[in-house]
């Protein structure tokens, strides 16, 4: 029904760290909030190397997408938080091959530092339902 808010916090993911919904869809679009480098079982990759850092981050992403009737080729928006713009290239391919043909509009955010001492964030709005 349009104008209803569905909450998502599937069980592929680690639950949320506080007071928020790994996705929530509204109107027809999914809203995914900030994801950070956390496997299923809640281990913080802090001191993982970058590349593992960001394929985790991906791979939360595609979760929360999948678990909201969405997939990688209904993105529409993608914004990057990284701690040290220098990795842009590293995380670039990594999305690449993550995303395919797709060509969400995108945005990297330089940021200073980001909690648990990760070094990158993805969050992401995309269509419901699958292409």
């Amino acid at each position: 029904m349009a104008g209803d808010i569905i909450l998502t916090n599937p069980d592929t993911m680690a639950a949320p760290g506080g007071h928020y919904s790994h996705a929530m869809t509204a109107n027809g679009f999914v809203f995914i909030s900030g994801q950070l480098p956390i496997a299923r079982d809640g281990t913080k990759l802090v001191d993982a190397p970058f590349e593992h850092q960001a394929q985790q981050t991906l791979d939360n992403i595609a979760s929360a997408l999948t678990a909201a009737g969405s997939a990688i080729e209904r993105l529409v928006q993608v914004r990057v938080c990284i701690t040290d713009i220098k990795l842009w290239p590293v995380f670039n391919a990594i999305y690449a091959n993550w995303i395919g043909s797709s060509r969400p509009a995108r945005a990297v955010v330089p940021v200073p530092e980001l909690h648990y001492g990760f070094q990158i964030e993805v969050e992401a709005i995309a269509l419901e339902g699958s292409s």
